[in-house]
């Protein structure tokens, strides 16, 4: 499956699903089974494309999945008021305890994002990335990126309680209280997910332009001369003989466009 065809199916199951059942489905459903189905249908599309699809177990799926298992079990806690507008903004707590605090008191969890997006495939390669995660500067663009990404989450969070405290008003287990929800999902699940998008854009283009940085500058026409192992064996080849010195205004000018080019991979945009 396609990054972008994951993605719009990600926006459609995730955040347009939930806002049409509540809508629609109650009166046919019942509000309790709407509730759920709403709750539980983005749920079950991450843990089939976890289990099923992709099958991909890593860092990024194993975060992702959990989450998603937390959501699914904080259904059934059937709560409103502020007890609600906690339970649904629970996720975003999640993201700022494991990107914001893992950035505070050890290794980034931006380290396993960037090993798992580039994919070393051979030994050798992993070995390199290894060296090139290490450097100063790439350790602390990590840790900087981890920060951005869990204090846009614990912004988030706040925004999202403050939404849904001010607006999901009527008890639990009513028709009234299914709309509420819908029409506060129908809001922060567009609004708030662009400043984390953004956020996740600009800690890549973070983490990367300071990878780049240290790759020796493109030579020649030749495609592959950008690419990324390439350049990195390159590295590794000019570190055995020399400090790599030779061409750092070129190194440091093409940074930024590489890191923006590979972060856009990431997301599937080009």
């Amino acid at each position: 499956m396609s990054k972008s065809l994951k993605l719009t199916l990600d926006i459609l199951i995730g955040a347009v699903a939930p806002v049409v059942i509540l809508k629609y489905g109650t009166a046919p459903l019942g509000t309790l089974q709407a509730y759920l189905a709403a709750a539980l249908v983005p749920v079950a599309w991450v843990l089939l494309d976890l289990f099923v699809i992709s099958r991909r177990f890593n860092f990024i799926t194993t975060y992702g999945g959990a989450s998603a298992i937390m959501r699914g079990a904080l259904a059934f806690w059937y709560v409103d008021g502020a007890l609600f507008a906690f339970k649904d903004s629970a996720s975003y707590l999640l993201a700022f305890l494991v990107f914001g605090v893992s950035a505070l008191i050890g290794t980034p969890v931006t380290r396993s994002i960037a090993l798992q997006g580039l994919g070393p495939d051979t030994p050798e390669r992993e070995a390199h990335m290894d060296r090139l995660l290490d450097e100063s500067t790439v350790q602390r663009a990590m840790k900087i990126s981890a920060l951005l990404i869990g204090v846009t989450n614990l912004a988030a969070g706040i925004v999202n309680y403050i939404i849904n405290y001010k607006m999901v008003l009527a008890p639990f287990n009513t028709p009234a209280f299914n709309d509420q929800v819908a029409n506060v999902n129908a809001i922060t699940r567009i609004v708030l997910v662009l400043p984390d998008m953004l956020a996740l854009f600009f800690a890549f283009s973070l983490m990367y332009k300071a990878m780049y940085a240290l790759l020796p500058a493109d030579q020649g026409t030749d495609p592959d001369a950008g690419e990324f192992w390439e350049l990195l064996k390159r590295r590794e080849d000019a570190m055995a003989l020399v400090p790599l010195e030779q061409g750092e205004e070129a190194r440091l000018a093409n940074a930024p466009e590489r890191a923006a080019r590979q972060a856009r991979e990431e997301f599937g945009l080009s």
